[in-house]
């Protein structure tokens, strides 16, 4: 009889254990049986693919975010009401066990199938801690700087001051470096060894800034100032700001990372002239481009059709200081064709196949929803960004039109990049080194995709809706709330709802949830 390995055992004990620290924190107790079986999946399904404890937390926040919707935002609601999932305002009523199943389920139970030696494959690099810790904590220093704008346009570094008992801007954004670059080198610690390039490493950034979204700000932000964490939908919309500066955070973490690991792997280990490409940098790059600019025609045709039925081509052609819809299209292709550019460079070798491609364009194109509509769009019209769940929800119908684009633009650069790739396997003294480089089929990337895409498509929808109708029109929470109107709380002046780039912060005199 085959003896069962106890290390396997330990994500079913971590998701047992979340599972009665979420009934704890005020979640319906199907959170245990939930959390146990999301553990012994983790364990058994993914198998060689857990390579690190990075991977671990991916593929069980992936596999907990299955199991919410279709648990507690689908069968149970389901049960409840004939509508089901079509019921949006039940399902915002079910955000805080979202927030549950990934704090308090998939991150132990990720952690604990990372960590477990035998779920490793065997022949896996050993983790390089200084360059981890060197480059993590680099590129964590870059995003603390994007994301400390937007915390400096709300007023947001007195409250990381509050913390530590100041009342001083100057140690807020301290302690927010302090933070950003502990969360880069941890960046670099869980997910070294699943870094291969710089698109892949965007998306595994991506994914960290949403998840430190949920334990940030929703959860130990509160803790530390202690108060009972609120996990509400009304809450989450208010940190919609926080939000984007998250995921633009783990964006550039991602990439910044990316390159210095690229380059001390550079310098210190494949200087080797054995381990030289078939082409020169220089050739590579020129011809990454060209497949860029020449695949992302295909994906902005796709968008146009989305653009030209929400008939936002005057406001693109106000970029040039035009109006009209055609100038607005000619305006929308160039800045298809620089964005497609980037991609060629970015995820070259990341897909071997199109389904894969199709999901690393969609991250791709979610990523520049965020980066676009939502920040640098307004900069070049000569406004400020506005992260708040009213512009989110205004800029709603052109993420699938980034989406739509993502998609084509990539499955047209895989082909190329295909076609391209077959002569280097002519020749046996290349074809080698460039299966080497691709990106096998089989490793983590699928979980980014689907926590990316997951969290990137149902977070938008779900905490931005009712963000444009007045706040009486809003359906409460299932937990009933007992708060004074938003006029009468102690908001800063920049931070009151009203201002239109506040982000929605709320004050440091808000009161707990009640349980």
């Amino acid at each position: 009889m085959r003896q069962i390995d106890g290390r396997r055992l330990l994500p079913v004990v971590a998701g047992f254990a979340g599972g009665i620290a979420a009934v704890a924190a005020g979640v319906s107790w199907a959170v245990i049986p939930m959390g146990a079986l999301l553990g012994a999946a983790i364990a058994w399904l993914p198998g060689r693919r857990i390579t690190s404890a990075g991977a671990g937390i991916l593929w069980s926040a992936g596999g907990a975010l299955l199991l919410w919707l279709a648990g507690p935002a689908g069968l149970f609601q389901l049960r409840a009401s004939m509508d089901g999932m079509g019921d949006l305002s039940r399902v915002q009523g079910r955000f805080e066990d979202l927030v549950a199943y990934l704090v308090c389920v998939a991150l132990p139970v990720g952690l604990a199938a990372g960590l477990s030696g035998r779920l490793h494959p065997a022949g896996l690099a050993r983790l390089h801690v200084p360059r981890a810790i060197m480059g993590g904590g680099l590129a964590g220093l870059v995003g603390g700087w994007a994301f400390g704008r937007w915390m400096a346009q709300v007023d947001f570094f007195l409250t990381i001051a509050s913390l530590v008992g100041s009342s001083s801007r100057g140690v807020g954004v301290a302690l927010h470096y302090v933070i950003a670059v502990t969360i880069g080198a941890s960046f670099g610690l869980l997910f070294q060894r699943d870094v291969r390039g710089a698109g892949s490493s965007l998306g595994w950034g991506m994914a960290y800034g949403l998840l430190w979204w949920f334990l940030g700000p929703l959860t130990l932000l509160p803790l530390l100032r202690g108060d009972a964490p609120d996990w509400t939908a009304a809450r989450g919309g208010e940190l919609f700001g926080s939000l984007i500066g998250h995921v633009i955070y783990g964006m550039l973490i991602g990439l910044v990372y990316s390159q210095l690991d690229r380059a001390w792997l550079g310098f210190f280990h494949e200087s080797d002239p054995l381990r030289r490409e078939a082409e020169g940098v220089g050739t590579r790059t020129v011809r990454s481009l060209g497949q860029g600019a020449l695949a992302s025609v295909a994906g902005g045709l796709l968008f146009s059709i989305v653009m030209q039925s929400t008939g936002v081509l005057p406001t693109v052609a106000a970029l040039v200081g035009g109006s009209a819809p055609w100038l607005g299209f000619v305006v929308h292709l160039a800045i298809g064709i620089l964005i497609g550019m980037t991609y060629g460079v970015l995820f070259r070798r990341e897909s071997p196949d199109a389904g894969s491609a199709a999901v690393w364009g969609m991250v791709y194109g979610l990523a520049w929803w965020f980066l676009g509509p939502l920040t640098l769009f307004p900069v070049l019209l000569g406004h400020s960004f506005v992260w708040t769940a009213a512009a989110a929800a205004a800029a709603l119908p052109s993420l699938i039109g980034h989406l739509l684009y993502g998609a084509g633009t990539a499955v047209a650069a895989s082909g190329l990049e295909r076609r391209h790739s077959r002569w280097l396997l002519v020749d046996p003294r290349t074809a080698a080194r460039e299966l080497r480089l691709r990106r096998p089929a089989g490793t983590p990337s699928s979980a980014v995709g689907l926590v990316v895409l997951g969290l990137g498509l149902i977070l938008p929808v779900l905490l931005t809706t009712g963000a444009l109708t007045p706040p009486g029109a809003r359906s409460e929470p299932r937990a009933t709330r007992h708060e004074p109107p938003l006029e009468a709380m102690p908001w800063p002046a920049s931070a009151h709802p009203s201002d239109g780039a506040s982000g929605h912060v709320r004050g440091p005199g808000r009161s707990a949830r009640p349980r």
